[in-house]
């Protein structure tokens, strides 16, 4: 790799692809926003609805997840960071053809600044701004 190309926030590992996630609960949708580096290396940034509390908040990110990618959630599961707001996630399945998936996917984020974060702010006041 390149020290121009920026990394992936995936990885082949198990029996598929490894995605590592940062997830914002309590958010007021469920939605996946973008792609940021996070402690020296590329997240996905993810919002979910559900609350933090006895896996509500993983079951809503691998929903999220499945949906964004059009798999089954039966191909999605939170493997790392339970409890943490940093996850790893393993989307089950041809390693090849989720990377290509992904790969589509991310690229609707290429060339977009990272998203900034306000607490005070909310994406909606941002776009009005």
């Amino acid at each position: 790799m390149s020290a121009h190309a920026p990394a992936k926030p995936y990885r082949p590992g198990g029996r598929g692809v490894l995605l590592t996630v940062r997830l914002t609960p309590k958010s007021s949708r469920n939605a996946i926003e973008g792609v940021r580096s996070h402690a020296g290396r590329r997240t996905i940034l993810a919002r979910v609805r559900a609350a933090p509390e006895k896996g509500k908040a993983n079951a809503a990110l691998e929903a999220v997840v499945a949906k964004w990618l059009g798999v089954a959630k039966s191909h999605i599961c939170v493997v790392a960071g339970h409890t943490a707001r940093l996850k790893t996630v393993q989307i089950t399945g041809d390693a090849a053809a989720i990377a290509a998936a992904l790969d589509a996917k991310l690229e609707h984020y290429q060339g977009k600044p990272e998203p900034v974060s306000h607490p005070e702010n909310t994406s909606e006041q941002l776009d009005n701004a």
